[in-house]
């Protein structure tokens, strides 16, 4: 859907974190920015204005997903930017940053464009993610002057870790001159190497080889280290561990310049979630066990963790379909993360408030973009969410091109009804 009318919002649960704002509240849209907000009853009006009562539902700075793969250049028969950006405006995301592990890596101008041409044809905004290195192999820093310059919003190797340390240190210090950040996928390969899930007992019992937790913990600390050292901002993606988390709140503690996200998988499944072998139970990092779920929902609810993202990895049948230690790493997630998070504020770990920070105002505060706030003269992006509507996640109705994902016939609570681009509803349930 593309509505390109003014609209009025009206009767709505206004959470706007930046703004202290939480009451119910009318919202008035207009030529594609935000004209006004003013508490529900007061006078209000534009007669061109479409008007929409959203009574009982939220209305919240469109949401920011910094962590997907839409597969394109390259995989296309996986995802493309445009089916990509279709679902994550079913997921209520009215931006996502791509990661650069395409077909080539994008670590040049050329690569950046494609996708940003691409994506004027998309549903949400797209923030295109640099390669660290080049093909991010870890040997040779990518050119960072024109990646900056082509429209990449951070660097990235994610997939690969940078394995050279020295290498990560010249990395951080030359992003400065280019005001880019730095995201680590942290994983230290010689623990992880061939490991398909969860080292531990159900790995053992599975005849599978494990990964064991340390494989992201040592990786981490050498992250945030570097970062200390070099005095410049890293980002951890997709933790997993009691752990991981535990490091950075100790860095948080110390000043050190670290942020960092977890995905709904690693606060909603443990390494059980495998049973017998079910490929769509496979990621990297691989499920972990209830301590860590534990550790991952005191970590969102403490600002230790930044961010919910969803890694959203879509993968085929050809990948998915085979021998587990065979299988793809990776879930998609963008149609589910709110319901999966709203899980979370019913049971008193997030606030309605921290979700919001989590899902919109940090990762556009992390990425340096636009967004995260209901602010007047902003542009519009909007997103209203039911909190109460149940559905059952069903695979004939994924939005995606890909259909991996463990959550499928689970009986859910809570989405996105709504999903305002730059004035435009991109999507209405």
């Amino acid at each position: 859907m593309n509505n390109t009318g003014n609209l009025l919002l009206k009767n709505g649960r206004i959470i706007d974190p930046l703004n202290d704002l939480d009451e119910s509240a009318d919202i008035l849209l207009i030529d594609g920015m935000i004209k006004d907000v003013v508490p529900a009853g007061q006078d209000i009006s534009f007669p061109q204005a479409r008007i929409v009562d959203v009574g009982g539902k939220w209305i919240v700075p469109g949401l920011i997903d910094m962590h997907v793969h839409l597969r394109e250049p390259g995989e296309e028969y996986k995802e493309t930017i445009v089916s990509g950006t279709r679902a994550a405006a079913a997921g209520g995301f009215t931006a996502v940053a791509c990661m650069p592990n395409t077909i080539p890596v994008n670590d040049c101008q050329s690569v950046t464009c494609l996708i940003l041409d691409k994506a004027r044809k998309g549903f949400s905004r797209v923030y295109p993610i640099g390669a660290i290195s080049k093909n991010s192999e870890g040997s040779q820093l990518a050119e960072f002057a024109e990646l900056k310059k082509a429209g990449v919003a951070a660097l990235s190797d994610d997939g690969r870790p940078v394995a050279d340390s020295q290498l990560l240190r010249r990395a951080l210090e030359y992003s400065a001159n280019h005001d880019l950040l730095l995201i680590s996928h942290a994983e230290e390969l010689s623990l992880s190497k061939n490991g398909a899930m969860n080292e531990g007992a159900i790995s053992t019992r599975l005849g599978l080889r494990g990964i064991p937790h340390v494989a992201e913990e040592v990786m981490i600390y050498r992250d945030i280290a570097l970062a200390h050292f070099t005095n410049r901002p890293i980002h951890i993606a997709h933790i997993s561990t009691r752990e991981s988390v535990s490091l950075i709140r100790r860095a948080k503690k110390k000043g050190w310049p670290v942020t960092a996200e977890t995905t709904p998988h690693y606060f909603s499944l443990t390494e059980e979630a495998v049973g017998q072998y079910d490929t769509r139970a496979k990621m990297n990092p691989p499920l972990r066990g209830p301590d860590d779920i534990q550790a991952i929902k005191d970590g969102l609810k403490d600002g230790t963790i930044d961010a919910i993202v969803t890694d959203h990895a879509p993968h085929s049948s050809l990948e998915k379909e085979v021998e587990f230690d065979q299988a793809a790493n990776g879930i998609i997630g963008l149609e589910t993360s709110v319901s999966l998070a709203m899980a979370l504020v019913r049971d008193k770990v997030l606030t309605p408030v921290r979700m919001i920070e989590v899902m919109s105002v940090n990762p556009a505060r992390i990425l340096g973009v636009d967004g995260g706030s209901l602010t007047p003269g902003n542009p519009a992006d909007v997103t209203v969410i039911d909190p109460d509507l149940e559905f059952v996640y069903q695979k004939d109705d994924i939005v995606s091109k890909s259909a991996n994902s463990p959550f499928i016939d689970w009986k859910l609570r809570g989405r996105a009804i709504m999903t305002i681009v730059g004035g435009k509803i991109m999507y209405e349930l």
